[in-house]
Protein backbone atom coordinates (compact mmCIF):
# COMPACT_ATOMS: atom_id res chain seq x y z
CA UNK A 1 0.00 0.00 0.00
CA UNK A 2 1.35 3.91 -0.96
CA UNK A 3 1.35 7.05 0.12
CA UNK A 4 -1.63 9.33 -0.76
CA UNK A 5 -2.48 13.05 -0.40
CA UNK A 6 -6.28 13.91 -0.95
CA UNK A 7 -5.77 17.81 -1.81
CA UNK A 8 -8.28 20.33 -1.63
CA UNK A 9 -11.60 18.09 -0.76
CA UNK A 10 -14.98 19.69 0.72
CA UNK A 11 -14.76 17.10 3.47
CA UNK A 12 -18.00 15.64 4.85
CA UNK A 13 -16.87 13.47 7.61
CA UNK A 14 -19.82 11.42 8.27
CA UNK A 15 -20.99 12.35 11.49
CA UNK A 16 -23.33 15.33 10.15
CA UNK A 17 -21.20 18.02 10.77
CA UNK A 18 -21.54 20.68 8.14
CA UNK A 19 -18.39 20.53 5.04
CA UNK A 20 -14.89 22.04 5.81
CA UNK A 21 -12.05 22.12 3.43
CA UNK A 22 -8.91 20.35 3.66
CA UNK A 23 -6.59 17.61 2.81
CA UNK A 24 -6.38 14.07 3.68
CA UNK A 25 -2.97 11.84 4.01
CA UNK A 26 -3.67 8.24 3.79
CA UNK A 27 -0.65 5.39 4.79
CA UNK A 28 -0.99 1.56 4.84
CA UNK A 29 -4.63 1.41 4.25
CA UNK A 30 -5.89 4.02 6.73
CA UNK A 31 -5.84 7.65 7.00
CA UNK A 32 -3.10 9.42 9.27
CA UNK A 33 -3.45 13.10 8.93
CA UNK A 34 -6.21 15.88 7.83
CA UNK A 35 -5.53 19.05 7.77
CA UNK A 36 -5.24 22.31 5.48
CA UNK A 37 -1.91 22.32 3.15
CA UNK A 38 -0.93 19.41 4.81
CA UNK A 39 3.05 18.82 4.69
CA UNK A 40 4.46 15.42 3.90
CA UNK A 41 7.64 14.78 3.95
CA UNK A 42 9.64 11.53 2.23
CA UNK A 43 9.57 9.86 -1.25
CA UNK A 44 6.65 8.00 -3.17
CA UNK A 45 3.57 10.31 -2.40
CA UNK A 46 1.07 10.13 -4.80
CA UNK A 47 -1.01 13.65 -4.69
CA UNK A 48 -4.39 13.27 -5.99
CA UNK A 49 -6.28 16.81 -6.76
CA UNK A 50 -9.41 16.94 -5.30
CA UNK A 51 -10.77 20.67 -6.57
CA UNK A 52 -14.46 21.01 -6.29
CA UNK A 53 -15.36 17.51 -4.99
CA UNK A 54 -16.60 16.08 -1.73
CA UNK A 55 -14.86 13.91 0.09
CA UNK A 56 -16.80 11.23 1.91
CA UNK A 57 -16.19 8.34 3.96
CA UNK A 58 -17.18 4.48 1.59
CA UNK A 59 -20.83 4.22 1.45
CA UNK A 60 -21.88 1.17 3.63
CA UNK A 61 -24.55 -0.57 1.70
CA UNK A 62 -26.92 -1.79 4.95
CA UNK A 63 -29.12 -4.13 2.77
CA UNK A 64 -27.29 -5.85 0.19
CA UNK A 65 -28.20 -8.68 -1.79
CA UNK A 66 -24.42 -9.63 -3.08
CA UNK A 67 -24.55 -13.04 -1.60
CA UNK A 68 -24.53 -14.45 -5.00
CA UNK A 69 -22.80 -12.03 -7.02
CA UNK A 70 -19.72 -11.71 -4.72
CA UNK A 71 -18.72 -15.02 -5.97
CA UNK A 72 -19.97 -14.31 -9.30
CA UNK A 73 -18.20 -11.20 -10.28
CA UNK A 74 -15.98 -10.25 -7.31
CA UNK A 75 -15.01 -6.53 -9.36
CA UNK A 76 -18.57 -5.48 -7.72
CA UNK A 77 -19.03 -3.23 -10.56
CA UNK A 78 -22.57 -1.19 -9.71
CA UNK A 79 -21.95 -1.17 -5.70
CA UNK A 80 -18.08 -0.06 -6.72
CA UNK A 81 -19.14 2.50 -9.20
CA UNK A 82 -22.06 4.16 -6.48
CA UNK A 83 -19.16 5.16 -4.03
CA UNK A 84 -20.44 1.91 -1.92
CA UNK A 85 -17.21 0.40 -0.06
CA UNK A 86 -19.03 -2.44 2.56
CA UNK A 87 -21.83 -4.63 1.60
CA UNK A 88 -24.31 -6.43 4.15
CA UNK A 89 -25.18 -9.06 2.82
CA UNK A 90 -27.49 -11.86 3.86
CA UNK A 91 -30.84 -9.85 4.37
CA UNK A 92 -34.42 -10.54 4.60
CA UNK A 93 -33.67 -14.28 6.17
CA UNK A 94 -31.48 -15.59 2.98
CA UNK A 95 -28.11 -16.40 3.06
CA UNK A 96 -25.73 -18.94 1.56
CA UNK A 97 -24.47 -20.54 4.95
CA UNK A 98 -24.58 -22.57 6.78
CA UNK A 99 -25.76 -25.38 4.55
CA UNK A 100 -26.88 -28.72 6.10
CA UNK A 101 -29.95 -30.66 5.41
CA UNK A 102 -32.60 -29.31 2.74
CA UNK A 103 -30.54 -25.77 2.65
CA UNK A 104 -28.10 -28.08 0.34
CA UNK A 105 -30.40 -28.62 -2.37
CA UNK A 106 -31.94 -25.05 -1.78
CA UNK A 107 -29.02 -23.23 -2.54
CA UNK A 108 -27.55 -25.25 -4.83
CA UNK A 109 -30.43 -24.34 -6.99
CA UNK A 110 -30.33 -20.80 -6.43
CA UNK A 111 -26.83 -20.75 -7.88
CA UNK A 112 -27.81 -23.19 -11.28
CA UNK A 113 -26.01 -21.58 -14.14
CA UNK A 114 -24.26 -19.21 -12.27
CA UNK A 115 -21.27 -20.99 -12.31
CA UNK A 116 -20.60 -21.39 -8.77
CA UNK A 117 -21.09 -24.27 -7.10
CA UNK A 118 -21.73 -24.43 -2.93
CA UNK A 119 -18.45 -26.19 -2.28
CA UNK A 120 -18.84 -24.87 1.56
CA UNK A 121 -20.76 -25.78 4.81
CA UNK A 122 -20.60 -23.47 7.75
CA UNK A 123 -20.31 -19.81 7.74
CA UNK A 124 -17.25 -19.27 8.20
CA UNK A 125 -16.16 -21.48 5.11
CA UNK A 126 -18.55 -19.33 2.85
CA UNK A 127 -16.63 -16.10 4.62
CA UNK A 128 -13.35 -18.00 3.39
CA UNK A 129 -15.02 -18.61 -0.32
CA UNK A 130 -15.36 -15.01 -0.89
CA UNK A 131 -11.65 -14.25 0.53
CA UNK A 132 -10.29 -16.99 -1.77
CA UNK A 133 -12.04 -15.34 -4.95
CA UNK A 134 -11.34 -11.79 -3.49
CA UNK A 135 -13.64 -9.01 -3.46
CA UNK A 136 -13.26 -5.24 -4.50
CA UNK A 137 -15.95 -4.17 -1.85
CA UNK A 138 -15.79 -5.32 1.83
CA UNK A 139 -18.61 -7.90 2.70
CA UNK A 140 -20.12 -8.03 6.20
CA UNK A 141 -22.56 -10.70 6.55
CA UNK A 142 -25.42 -11.70 8.37
CA UNK A 143 -27.56 -15.03 8.66
CA UNK A 144 -30.51 -16.09 6.92
CA UNK A 145 -33.12 -17.02 9.82
CA UNK A 146 -34.98 -18.79 6.54
CA UNK A 147 -31.74 -20.67 5.52
CA UNK A 148 -31.06 -21.61 8.94
CA UNK A 149 -34.56 -22.84 9.09
CA UNK A 150 -34.41 -24.83 5.92
CA UNK A 151 -31.12 -26.70 7.55
CA UNK A 152 -32.99 -27.78 10.60
CA UNK A 153 -36.44 -28.22 9.39
CA UNK A 154 -36.99 -27.97 5.64
CA UNK A 155 -40.10 -25.77 4.22
CA UNK A 156 -42.61 -26.86 6.55
CA UNK A 157 -45.40 -25.02 8.34
CA UNK A 158 -45.45 -26.06 11.72
CA UNK A 159 -43.23 -25.10 15.18
CA UNK A 160 -39.84 -26.09 15.51
CA UNK A 161 -39.25 -29.24 18.23
CA UNK A 162 -37.24 -28.43 21.48
CA UNK A 163 -34.63 -30.22 19.43
CA UNK A 164 -35.28 -28.76 16.23
CA UNK A 165 -34.65 -25.52 18.07
CA UNK A 166 -31.52 -25.75 20.00
CA UNK A 167 -29.95 -26.74 16.62
CA UNK A 168 -30.94 -23.73 15.18
CA UNK A 169 -29.95 -21.54 17.85
CA UNK A 170 -26.42 -23.61 17.32
CA UNK A 171 -25.95 -23.37 13.97
CA UNK A 172 -26.84 -19.42 15.20
CA UNK A 173 -24.04 -19.26 17.74
CA UNK A 174 -21.55 -20.98 15.57
CA UNK A 175 -21.66 -18.26 12.98
CA UNK A 176 -21.99 -15.90 14.97
CA UNK A 177 -18.44 -16.98 16.24
CA UNK A 178 -17.16 -17.62 12.84
CA UNK A 179 -18.02 -13.46 11.99
CA UNK A 180 -21.35 -13.01 11.20
CA UNK A 181 -22.69 -10.05 12.74
CA UNK A 182 -26.35 -10.85 13.30
CA UNK A 183 -29.17 -12.48 12.30
CA UNK A 184 -31.93 -11.47 9.56
CA UNK A 185 -35.50 -12.59 8.96
CA UNK A 186 -37.81 -12.40 5.91
CA UNK A 187 -41.21 -12.93 6.82
CA UNK A 188 -43.15 -12.58 4.33
CA UNK A 189 -41.17 -15.62 2.61
CA UNK A 190 -41.09 -19.31 2.97
CA UNK A 191 -39.98 -20.91 5.07
CA UNK A 192 -39.08 -17.98 7.84
CA UNK A 193 -43.12 -16.95 7.53
CA UNK A 194 -43.86 -20.20 8.67
CA UNK A 195 -41.95 -19.20 12.62
CA UNK A 196 -43.49 -17.74 15.26
CA UNK A 197 -42.69 -14.43 17.49
CA UNK A 198 -41.52 -16.72 20.29
CA UNK A 199 -39.16 -18.82 18.00
CA UNK A 200 -37.42 -15.62 16.28
CA UNK A 201 -37.15 -14.24 20.03
CA UNK A 202 -35.11 -17.50 20.84
CA UNK A 203 -32.80 -17.04 18.01
CA UNK A 204 -32.30 -13.80 18.16
CA UNK A 205 -31.16 -14.20 22.20
CA UNK A 206 -28.54 -15.82 20.67
CA UNK A 207 -27.38 -13.45 18.15
CA UNK A 208 -27.63 -10.49 21.48
CA UNK A 209 -25.38 -12.79 23.68
CA UNK A 210 -22.56 -12.28 20.80
CA UNK A 211 -23.49 -8.17 20.31
CA UNK A 212 -24.99 -9.00 16.76
CA UNK A 213 -27.95 -7.07 15.57
CA UNK A 214 -31.52 -8.58 14.30
CA UNK A 215 -32.23 -7.48 11.00
CA UNK A 216 -35.79 -8.15 9.49
CA UNK A 217 -37.99 -7.91 6.30
CA UNK A 218 -41.48 -7.97 8.64
CA UNK A 219 -44.33 -10.20 8.56
CA UNK A 220 -45.90 -7.22 6.60
CA UNK A 221 -45.65 -4.33 4.76
CA UNK A 222 -49.31 -3.47 3.69
CA UNK A 223 -52.57 -3.57 5.57
CA UNK A 224 -51.12 -5.15 9.03
CA UNK A 225 -47.62 -3.12 8.84
CA UNK A 226 -48.17 -1.15 12.23
CA UNK A 227 -48.98 -4.52 13.57
CA UNK A 228 -45.64 -6.24 12.11
CA UNK A 229 -43.53 -3.33 13.29
CA UNK A 230 -44.73 -3.75 16.74
CA UNK A 231 -43.94 -7.58 16.34
CA UNK A 232 -40.16 -6.11 15.39
CA UNK A 233 -39.96 -4.15 18.49
CA UNK A 234 -41.53 -6.86 20.74
CA UNK A 235 -38.63 -9.25 19.66
CA UNK A 236 -35.84 -6.59 20.39
CA UNK A 237 -37.36 -5.65 23.83
CA UNK A 238 -38.02 -9.83 24.87
CA UNK A 239 -34.46 -10.61 22.95
CA UNK A 240 -32.39 -7.37 24.25
CA UNK A 241 -31.36 -7.20 20.85
CA UNK A 242 -30.72 -4.06 18.18
CA UNK A 243 -33.30 -4.05 16.11
CA UNK A 244 -32.65 -2.59 12.24
CA UNK A 245 -36.51 -2.64 10.01
CA UNK A 246 -35.25 -3.00 6.74
CA UNK A 247 -36.32 -1.05 3.68
CA UNK A 248 -39.01 0.81 5.71
CA UNK A 249 -42.27 1.34 3.55
CA UNK A 250 -45.90 1.03 3.40
CA UNK A 251 -47.56 -1.08 0.66
CA UNK A 252 -50.24 -0.61 -1.05
CA UNK A 253 -52.61 2.80 -1.94
CA UNK A 254 -55.13 2.38 0.87
CA UNK A 255 -51.50 2.14 3.08
CA UNK A 256 -50.40 5.53 2.17
CA UNK A 257 -49.30 7.22 4.71
CA UNK A 258 -48.62 4.46 7.74
CA UNK A 259 -44.81 4.75 7.56
CA UNK A 260 -45.33 7.69 10.02
CA UNK A 261 -46.84 5.57 12.05
CA UNK A 262 -44.19 3.11 12.19
CA UNK A 263 -41.71 5.82 12.64
CA UNK A 264 -43.26 7.03 15.70
CA UNK A 265 -43.38 3.75 16.87
CA UNK A 266 -39.75 3.19 16.41
CA UNK A 267 -39.31 7.01 18.40
CA UNK A 268 -41.34 5.82 21.01
CA UNK A 269 -39.17 2.79 21.30
CA UNK A 270 -36.02 4.32 21.42
CA UNK A 271 -37.27 6.31 24.37
CA UNK A 272 -38.08 3.40 26.54
CA UNK A 273 -34.40 1.97 25.55
CA UNK A 274 -35.24 -0.65 22.69
CA UNK A 275 -32.78 -0.03 19.96
CA UNK A 276 -34.56 0.18 16.83
CA UNK A 277 -33.81 1.68 13.71
CA UNK A 278 -34.41 1.25 10.22
CA UNK A 279 -33.07 1.21 6.58
CA UNK A 280 -34.27 2.82 3.19
CA UNK A 281 -34.00 2.80 -0.73
CA UNK A 282 -35.15 5.62 -2.67
CA UNK A 283 -37.91 4.15 -5.11
CA UNK A 284 -41.51 3.61 -4.78
CA UNK A 285 -40.97 0.32 -6.51
CA UNK A 286 -40.23 -2.91 -4.84
CA UNK A 287 -38.11 -6.27 -6.51
CA UNK A 288 -39.23 -9.89 -5.56
CA UNK A 289 -40.33 -13.28 -6.38
CA UNK A 290 -43.59 -13.17 -8.59
CA UNK A 291 -44.46 -16.40 -5.99
CA UNK A 292 -45.14 -13.44 -3.15
CA UNK A 293 -48.45 -13.16 -5.02
CA UNK A 294 -49.45 -16.78 -3.42
CA UNK A 295 -50.12 -17.68 -0.11
CA UNK A 296 -47.89 -18.80 1.80
CA UNK A 297 -48.99 -21.91 2.61
CA UNK A 298 -48.75 -23.37 -0.86
CA UNK A 299 -44.76 -23.47 -0.31
CA UNK A 300 -45.94 -26.14 2.91
CA UNK A 301 -43.35 -28.82 2.07
CA UNK A 302 -41.44 -27.51 -0.27
CA UNK A 303 -41.13 -25.95 -3.76
CA UNK A 304 -42.28 -29.31 -5.44
CA UNK A 305 -45.11 -29.78 -3.44
CA UNK A 306 -46.11 -26.27 -4.25
CA UNK A 307 -45.50 -26.64 -8.08
CA UNK A 308 -48.05 -29.69 -7.71
CA UNK A 309 -50.40 -27.36 -5.66
CA UNK A 310 -50.62 -25.15 -9.01
CA UNK A 311 -50.59 -27.62 -11.00
CA UNK A 312 -54.10 -28.82 -9.01
CA UNK A 313 -57.24 -26.90 -10.59
CA UNK A 314 -59.11 -27.09 -7.63
CA UNK A 315 -56.51 -25.49 -5.43
CA UNK A 316 -56.09 -22.98 -7.96
CA UNK A 317 -60.15 -22.38 -7.86
CA UNK A 318 -59.76 -21.48 -4.33
CA UNK A 319 -56.53 -19.28 -4.16
CA UNK A 320 -57.59 -17.30 -7.66
CA UNK A 321 -60.41 -14.92 -6.28
CA UNK A 322 -58.14 -13.82 -3.19
CA UNK A 323 -54.70 -13.33 -5.43
CA UNK A 324 -57.45 -11.66 -8.45
CA UNK A 325 -58.34 -9.28 -5.59
CA UNK A 326 -54.74 -8.59 -4.21
CA UNK A 327 -52.97 -8.11 -7.20
CA UNK A 328 -55.51 -7.23 -9.87
CA UNK A 329 -58.15 -4.77 -8.18
CA UNK A 330 -56.06 -3.50 -5.07
CA UNK A 331 -52.54 -3.26 -6.59
CA UNK A 332 -52.96 -3.91 -10.84
CA UNK A 333 -51.71 -6.53 -12.86
CA UNK A 334 -50.20 -3.59 -14.63
CA UNK A 335 -48.03 -2.67 -11.86
CA UNK A 336 -46.05 -5.98 -11.98
CA UNK A 337 -43.19 -6.15 -14.19
CA UNK A 338 -41.20 -9.55 -15.28
CA UNK A 339 -37.65 -8.30 -14.45
CA UNK A 340 -36.03 -11.85 -14.21
CA UNK A 341 -36.47 -15.63 -15.82
CA UNK A 342 -34.46 -18.46 -16.37
CA UNK A 343 -36.16 -19.89 -19.66
CA UNK A 344 -34.97 -18.45 -22.86
CA UNK A 345 -38.33 -18.92 -24.65
CA UNK A 346 -39.99 -16.89 -21.31
CA UNK A 347 -37.10 -13.92 -22.11
CA UNK A 348 -39.34 -11.76 -23.70
CA UNK A 349 -41.28 -11.27 -20.86
CA UNK A 350 -38.62 -9.84 -19.31
CA UNK A 351 -39.66 -5.41 -19.07
CA UNK A 352 -43.22 -6.94 -19.45
CA UNK A 353 -46.04 -6.34 -17.51
CA UNK A 354 -48.43 -9.07 -16.22
CA UNK A 355 -51.56 -7.36 -18.07
CA UNK A 356 -49.07 -7.53 -21.17
CA UNK A 357 -48.22 -10.66 -20.80
CA UNK A 358 -51.64 -11.91 -20.59
CA UNK A 359 -52.45 -10.18 -24.03
CA UNK A 360 -49.59 -11.67 -25.57
CA UNK A 361 -50.53 -15.83 -24.31
CA UNK A 362 -54.15 -14.72 -24.68
CA UNK A 363 -54.79 -15.56 -21.00
CA UNK A 364 -55.81 -13.97 -17.82
CA UNK A 365 -53.06 -11.94 -15.41
CA UNK A 366 -53.81 -15.09 -12.68
CA UNK A 367 -53.66 -17.98 -15.42
CA UNK A 368 -50.49 -16.22 -17.14
CA UNK A 369 -48.89 -15.65 -13.32
CA UNK A 370 -49.19 -18.98 -12.83
CA UNK A 371 -48.46 -20.22 -16.03
CA UNK A 372 -45.05 -18.57 -15.79
CA UNK A 373 -44.42 -19.66 -12.09
CA UNK A 374 -44.75 -23.42 -13.22
CA UNK A 375 -43.02 -23.15 -16.63
CA UNK A 376 -40.17 -21.57 -14.86
CA UNK A 377 -40.15 -23.59 -11.84
CA UNK A 378 -41.22 -20.83 -9.35
CA UNK A 379 -37.63 -18.84 -10.47
CA UNK A 380 -39.38 -15.62 -11.40
CA UNK A 381 -38.60 -12.13 -10.28
CA UNK A 382 -40.47 -8.68 -10.40
CA UNK A 383 -40.58 -5.03 -10.13
CA UNK A 384 -43.67 -4.00 -8.63
CA UNK A 385 -44.66 -0.26 -8.12
CA UNK A 386 -46.38 -0.41 -4.45
CA UNK A 387 -45.16 2.96 -2.86
CA UNK A 388 -45.51 6.58 -3.20
CA UNK A 389 -43.11 9.09 -3.03
CA UNK A 390 -44.80 10.67 -0.16
CA UNK A 391 -43.81 8.02 1.74
CA UNK A 392 -40.69 7.66 0.28
CA UNK A 393 -39.70 11.12 0.89
CA UNK A 394 -40.92 11.19 4.86
CA UNK A 395 -38.53 7.82 5.51
CA UNK A 396 -35.74 9.62 3.58
CA UNK A 397 -36.09 12.55 5.66
CA UNK A 398 -36.42 10.47 9.40
CA UNK A 399 -33.19 10.32 11.33
CA UNK A 400 -33.54 6.83 12.29
CA UNK A 401 -33.08 5.62 8.31
CA UNK A 402 -29.93 4.33 6.58
CA UNK A 403 -29.68 3.74 3.01
CA UNK A 404 -29.70 0.53 1.57
CA UNK A 405 -29.75 -0.90 -1.75
CA UNK A 406 -32.11 -4.25 -1.35
CA UNK A 407 -29.88 -5.63 -4.27
CA UNK A 408 -27.55 -7.29 -5.52
CA UNK A 409 -24.10 -6.42 -7.12
CA UNK A 410 -24.83 -5.86 -11.11
CA UNK A 411 -22.62 -5.75 -14.19
CA UNK A 412 -23.88 -4.68 -17.58
CA UNK A 413 -22.20 -7.58 -18.97
CA UNK A 414 -22.12 -11.43 -18.17
CA UNK A 415 -24.03 -13.71 -16.25
CA UNK A 416 -24.94 -10.32 -13.74
CA UNK A 417 -26.10 -8.42 -16.84
CA UNK A 418 -28.67 -10.88 -18.62
CA UNK A 419 -31.99 -9.44 -17.29
CA UNK A 420 -33.72 -6.26 -16.11
CA UNK A 421 -32.83 -5.97 -12.50
CA UNK A 422 -34.42 -3.33 -10.17
CA UNK A 423 -32.62 0.14 -10.85
CA UNK A 424 -31.69 0.54 -7.30
CA UNK A 425 -28.70 -2.11 -8.41
CA UNK A 426 -27.03 0.90 -9.54
CA UNK A 427 -28.24 4.15 -8.65
CA UNK A 428 -29.41 4.07 -4.98
CA UNK A 429 -26.96 6.28 -3.21
CA UNK A 430 -26.22 8.91 -6.26
CA UNK A 431 -30.06 9.01 -6.41
CA UNK A 432 -30.14 10.22 -2.86
CA UNK A 433 -27.40 12.66 -3.33
CA UNK A 434 -28.78 13.97 -6.10
CA UNK A 435 -32.30 13.46 -6.55
CA UNK A 436 -33.35 13.83 -3.15
CA UNK A 437 -30.64 14.95 -1.67
CA UNK A 438 -29.87 18.32 -4.43
CA UNK A 439 -32.38 18.68 -6.36
CA UNK A 440 -35.40 18.18 -3.71
CA UNK A 441 -33.65 19.70 -0.74
CA UNK A 442 -35.48 16.43 1.53
CA UNK A 443 -31.71 16.07 2.86
CA UNK A 444 -29.10 18.15 3.48
CA UNK A 445 -25.43 16.85 1.85
CA UNK A 446 -24.24 16.09 5.02
CA UNK A 447 -27.23 14.31 6.37
CA UNK A 448 -27.45 11.94 3.16
CA UNK A 449 -23.65 11.12 4.03
CA UNK A 450 -23.99 10.42 7.77
CA UNK A 451 -27.24 8.00 6.49
CA UNK A 452 -24.43 6.33 4.36
CA UNK A 453 -21.60 6.12 6.53
CA UNK A 454 -21.79 6.12 10.43
CA UNK A 455 -24.94 5.22 11.12
CA UNK A 456 -24.94 2.32 9.26
CA UNK A 457 -21.41 1.81 10.71
CA UNK A 458 -22.90 1.88 14.53
CA UNK A 459 -25.74 -0.29 13.44
CA UNK A 460 -23.73 -2.77 12.70
CA UNK A 461 -20.59 -1.89 15.20
CA UNK A 462 -18.05 -1.44 12.79
CA UNK A 463 -15.95 1.07 15.13
CA UNK A 464 -12.96 1.49 12.41
CA UNK A 465 -15.51 2.62 9.01
CA UNK A 466 -17.64 5.34 8.20
CA UNK A 467 -16.07 8.60 9.35
CA UNK A 468 -13.05 10.83 8.03
CA UNK A 469 -11.09 10.67 11.51
CA UNK A 470 -6.85 9.56 11.87
CA UNK A 471 -6.58 5.73 12.32
CA UNK A 472 -9.67 4.66 10.59
CA UNK A 473 -9.59 2.20 7.60
CA UNK A 474 -9.38 4.74 4.18
CA UNK A 475 -12.73 4.15 2.92
CA UNK A 476 -13.55 6.75 0.67
CA UNK A 477 -15.55 8.20 -1.99
CA UNK A 478 -15.15 11.87 -3.96
CA UNK A 479 -17.62 12.86 -5.80
CA UNK A 480 -18.94 15.81 -7.48
CA UNK A 481 -21.57 17.12 -5.99
CA UNK A 482 -22.93 18.82 -8.84
CA UNK A 483 -23.40 16.17 -11.19
CA UNK A 484 -23.68 13.14 -8.90
CA UNK A 485 -27.12 11.22 -10.17
CA UNK A 486 -28.51 8.14 -10.78
CA UNK A 487 -29.19 7.07 -14.84
CA UNK A 488 -30.45 3.93 -14.28
CA UNK A 489 -34.45 3.34 -15.32
CA UNK A 490 -36.74 0.43 -14.84
CA UNK A 491 -36.70 -0.18 -19.08
CA UNK A 492 -32.52 -0.03 -19.33
CA UNK A 493 -31.74 -0.69 -15.87
CA UNK A 494 -27.92 -1.46 -16.32
CA UNK A 495 -26.22 2.22 -16.72
CA UNK A 496 -23.44 3.21 -13.89
CA UNK A 497 -24.69 6.64 -12.27
CA UNK A 498 -22.71 10.03 -12.92
CA UNK A 499 -20.24 12.03 -10.75
CA UNK A 500 -18.46 8.99 -8.79
CA UNK A 501 -14.95 10.41 -9.63
CA UNK A 502 -12.65 8.54 -6.73
CA UNK A 503 -13.42 5.56 -5.08
CA UNK A 504 -10.81 4.02 -2.13
CA UNK A 505 -10.85 0.66 -0.64
CA UNK A 506 -8.42 0.32 2.19
CA UNK A 507 -6.76 3.02 0.68
CA UNK A 508 -5.94 1.81 -2.80
CA UNK A 509 -7.70 3.37 -5.65
CA UNK A 510 -10.98 0.81 -6.90
CA UNK A 511 -12.19 3.66 -9.15
CA UNK A 512 -10.14 6.53 -10.59
CA UNK A 513 -11.56 8.96 -12.29
CA UNK A 514 -14.66 7.02 -13.07
CA UNK A 515 -13.53 4.06 -14.21
CA UNK A 516 -13.05 0.76 -12.47
CA UNK A 517 -9.22 -0.15 -11.38
CA UNK A 518 -10.26 -4.12 -11.13
CA UNK A 519 -8.25 -4.08 -7.88
CA UNK A 520 -9.74 -6.64 -5.39
CA UNK A 521 -8.79 -4.58 -1.97
CA UNK A 522 -12.10 -5.44 0.01
CA UNK A 523 -11.82 -7.36 3.13
CA UNK A 524 -14.38 -9.85 4.58
CA UNK A 525 -15.45 -8.01 7.62
CA UNK A 526 -15.76 -10.17 10.87
CA UNK A 527 -18.02 -9.52 13.87
CA UNK A 528 -15.85 -9.57 16.68
CA UNK A 529 -18.04 -10.28 18.98
CA UNK A 530 -18.54 -8.68 23.06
Amino acid sequence: MGRILLRDAKIVDGTGSPWFLGDVALEDGRIVDIGRDLKIPGSGLRIIDLAGLVLAPGFIDIHSHSDDAVLINPLSESKIRQGVTTEVIGNCGYSLAPLEGEAIDFVRNDLDGSGITPDWSSFGEYLERIEDSGTAANIAALIGHGTVRQAVMGCVKRTPSPDELEHMKMLVSKSMEEGAFGISTGLIYPPSCYADTDEIVELARSVASKGGIYATHIRDEGLNLVDATREAIAIGKRAGVRVQISHCKSCGSENKGKVQETLKLMENARSQGIDVACDVYPYIATSTGLSIILPAWIFDGGPDKAITRLLNEDMLREIRPQVEEDQGRKLGWDKTLISSVRKEQNKAFEGKSLSEIAQVTEKDPFTAAIDLLVDEALSVQVVRFMMCEEDVKYVLGSRLSSIGTDASSRAPYGFLGKDKPHPRAYGTFPRVLGKYGRDMGILTLEEAVRKMTSLPAQRLGIMDRGLIRPGMIADLVAFDPETVSDTATYSDPHRYPDGIIWVMVGGEPTIEQGEHTGLLCGEVLRHKGR
